[in-house]
């Protein structure tokens, strides 16, 4: 072929909606020497069956982003690129059946609200106003959505391909990518028609994203986290007081969701698509009797309705035209899962300019917003927004089949399900167990997954309620309230530890390895023998992540870093690293227990040979319970307190002899508690990309007259001289039964100023907590403002730029 290109800038594999809303972005922005393979017809996977449905409702901040960009961009985009497109914007209708479901709704309007969204709440007698054939007697109410709505998939992607192609980029159709080599610093797509040369690769290939991911283990790839499930959905014949209503009144029914029921009811010409997220739910292709055929393309399963007679009848209950009407058609198509139903966008983890687009299960609402995330990770190794939610480096070595298969399963049966702040998902679980896991659990410990390691959050005494109803609730009370308070006042008036599987820990060494290491972060490094906290900025100057540095030599070092970081932390330094230096992933053969409280010296005086006295932020190689361990003197807790890190198989004596002599356990619940009344800030929560290391009160991390350059130093330096715009800040709230949850709005004098970003009850303090960040004038103590709690607007202060308790870190330097 003349014509075909035998070199690119970046190629995509996989022409749905997000693979072609990625082109398309990339060509926006002046990458137009890009080329999209697809292996058939445009939209022949999950795109041309998918239901178009269009909600910008989301609980993630992130995906709330991508939606509400993705509807901005396809109002306008059939105008744009000259392509006439079916979209519907008709306002949908959540029902909501229970106090705690209206509090979701309350939160997630409120977050609506700050991104510019006019979300409603409904009251039950307004119901019927918007949906006249629905029945209203068991609800509690009802959430809006005026830009909600459906869009046709195959004529959106036809028009994103059009708007690509006319600013120059490629299409090939009928193309499929056979598998992908490297030379050099490129690589080479293969195809059936020639080899592609490119610098970049991007694998946007849906429910085949995992059998495209297999070309890239060579080259340090994984298997990609995914599981095909089947989505049915049917269409109803015409419904004649439907078509007469919509006569009527010249427009369409809202579209309907039945959360707590689980599925969504839309109007489709006159009649009515039903589509169920059923609890016995199927997956496919994942048994080798089951294998995954070449080519699905434009293909269905076999109809399979038995399996949606409860959602069936629920649905007629609550709408009872549409049991006046025969099925029309039925949909059963796959539609991939991640564990936790998000997509895979960003980086490939482990694999030089290779990205990830794929595994979205609304790829129709997210698509607009996937495509600009993507050409962002593309074109700048960044993104606007922090995507930490959906990026592909977000699971581990834990998410092998068994596990996403579980937890796939699991999350499309809750699709719809609230996700409370103290409530564990049982599927999936006991991938990782610390050495002393059954020990923790024998003591009570009620265990929660993070990163796929067991933890205890908190330890259950005789008589408390352990059941999952009890965790169902927004509210700070339930059994594990008392025992946090004991657990943190043990901390606070003795000695407590906290047994802490899976910190990420990289060891680095080689001559230079000080210097390029000063060229990454933007403050100082610690002294041999001694440790210190380690910001590495993006371009931007925002917080890419946080490093605890570990100083053992001139030029040797440990890294440590959040358990859920390992991936992401590993490749930021990986990717960097400078011929002759070496850097290793140590995640997996240590473990770390945190003994802290003003009674921990004279606990480890008992049981440990070490120099007890050396001060605070140092660490020594020591003995405890006879065994070699590197003793940290540092807490999380804000207490006098070390870290004892040691080989797993030694970590059971040493448990043992700190319990045996007085140590009472506490868990992650008692430790959040504890370091929100520090001021201390959680990884990807408070320390994200969305916000500057200036704006996130770290400036005393910074050292701008250091000789070394650092990533985002200009922007920094910019940002110093013209003024900082928003603040971190700690405030107290006058929180009722619910503590703040993330991204909860700041208001004062009726505008919005600012978000948290963390909330607690601080039991030392004895107050609600929030951290967060508010616009830069009000960040000076004493500043009244209100925090919007699941549509409750309570007052709060602006503290001291100091920690709430010890103020002064007596305790910790003790």
């Amino acid at each position: 072929m003349s014509d075909f290109p035998t070199t690119a800038r970046v190629v995509i594999i996989g022409g749905g909606v997000v693979g072609v809303s990625a082109l398309y972005h990339l060509a926006k922005a002046g990458w137009t020497d890009c080329v999209l393979l697809e292996k058939n017809e445009l939209t022949a996977g999950s795109t041309w069956h998918a239901a178009g449905n269009c909600p910008s409702f989301s609980a993630s901040w992130a995906v709330m982003n991508m939606q509400r960009y993705s509807l901005d961009l396809y109002r306008g985009l059939a105008a744009e690129v000259d392509y006439p497109m079916n979209y519907h914007v008709t306002g949908s209708i959540r029902l909501g059946h229970s106090k705690e479901r209206m509090q979701e709704f309350e939160r997630v309007k409120s977050m609506g609200r700050y991104q510019g969204l006019d979300i409603e709440m409904m009251a039950v007698s307004d119901i019927k106003d918007r949906y006249p054939f629905i029945e209203t007697h068991d609800l509690a109410g009802a959430l809006y959505d005026p830009d909600d709505g459906d869009i046709d998939p195959a004529q959106l992607t036809q028009a994103l391909a059009k708007g690509a192609r006319q600013m120059g980029a490629r299409i090939l159709r009928f193309t499929p990518a056979t598998g992908v080599s490297r030379e050099g610093d490129e690589w080479i797509v293969h195809t059936d028609k020639g080899d592609i040369r490119c610098e970049k690769v991007v694998n946007a290939a849906g429910y085949y994203a995992q059998r495209v991911g297999e070309w890239f283990k060579p080259y340090g790839g994984r298997t990609v986290p995914m599981v095909v499930m089947s989505h049915q959905y049917f269409l109803t014949e015409e419904i004649p007081e439907l078509a007469k209503w919509t006569a009527e009144n010249g427009r369409k029914v809202p579209l309907l969701r039945d959360v707590d029921s689980s599925y969504y009811l839309r109007q489709d010409k006159n009649g009515l698509n039903l589509g169920p997220y059923e609890r016995n739910c199927k997956a496919h292709w994942v048994t080798p009797d089951d294998p995954m055929p070449e080519d699905f393309s434009f293909q269905l399963y076999p109809d399979d309705l038995e399996r949606l007679e409860w959602y069936i009848e629920d649905a007629i209950a609550r709408v009872p035209i549409l049991g006046t009407a025969g099925v029309g058609r039925v949909i059963n198509g796959p539609i991939p899962y991640a564990p936790d139903g998000l997509p895979l966008l960003g980086p490939m983890p482990g694999v030089r300019n290779a990205y990830e687009a794929c595994v979205f299960t609304f790829g129709i609402t997210q698509g607009g917003g996937a495509g600009k995330v993507l050409s962002e990770w593309v074109m700048h190794g960044e993104t606007e927004w922090d995507m930490w939610s959906c990026d592909p480096r977000r699971y581990t070595g834990h998410a092998d089949h068994d596990y996403t298969l579980a937890k796939a399963v699991e999350t499309y049966g809750h699709e719809y399900a609230m996700h409370f702040p103290h409530h564990e998902w049982p599927a999936g679980r006991n991938r990782r167990l610390s050495p002393v896991h059954d020990k923790v659990v024998g003591l009570g410990g009620q265990m929660g997954a993070y990163n796929g390691w067991e933890r205890a959050n908190w330890f259950a005494k005789d008589g408390d309620d352990t059941s999952e109803e009890a965790t169902l609730t927004w509210g700070r009370t339930g059994p594990w309230q008392a025992r946090i308070r004991e657990e943190c006042e043990a901390v606070r008036d003795s000695v407590g530890v906290l047994d802490l599987p899976g910190f990420s820990r990289f060891t680095l060494s080689g001559e230079g390895a000080a210097e390029w290491l000063r060229g990454r972060i933007a403050g100082a490094l610690p002294k041999i023998g001694r440790l210190n906290l380690g910001y590495f900025p993006d371009s931007r100057g925002r917080i890419l992540t946080e490093m605890s540095i570990i100083r053992h030599a001139e030029d040797r070092f440990t890294l440590i870093t959040a358990s859920v970081a390992q991936w992401h932390d590993f490749e930021l330094l990986h990717r960097a690293l400078p011929a002759g230096l070496t850097l290793t992933d140590r995640s997996s053969g240590r473990s770390t227990l945190i003994v802290t409280g003003p009674e921990s010296r004279a606990l480890l005086s008992g049981i440990a040979q070490a120099d007890l006295t050396l001060p605070w932020l140092s660490h020594q190689s020591a003995t405890v319970a006879g065994k070699a361990v590197e003793l940290l003197r540092v807490s999380f807790a804000g207490e006098l307190g070390w870290e004892i890190h040691a080989p797993n198989a030694d970590m059971p004596a040493i448990y043992d002899a700190v319990l045996a002599a007085g140590a009472k356990p506490f868990g992650m619940y008692a430790l959040n508690a504890l370091r929100i009344e520090k001021g201390y800030r959680a990884w990807k929560g408070d320390l994200s990309t969305d916000y500057t290391m200036l704006q996130g009160g770290l400036e005393r991390f910074v050292k701008f007259d250091k000789p070394q350059g650092f990533p985002g130093k200009a922007a920094l330096l910019a940002e110093k001289q013209q003024g900082v715009t928003k603040r971190f800040v700690t405030l107290r709230v006058d929180a009722g039964d619910c503590d703040a949850p993330y991204m909860s709005t700041i208001w004062q004098g009726g505008k919005i100023v600012g978000e948290t970003t963390s909330g607690a009850w601080g039991y030392r303090v004895g107050a609600s907590i929030a951290l967060g960040m508010v616009r830069a004038d009000l960040a000076v103590a004493g500043t009244q403002v209100e925090v919007e709690i699941f549509g409750e607007r309570v007052k709060a202060t602006v503290q001291p730029d100091t920690p709430l308790w010890d103020p002064e870190n007596a305790r910790i330097r003790a």
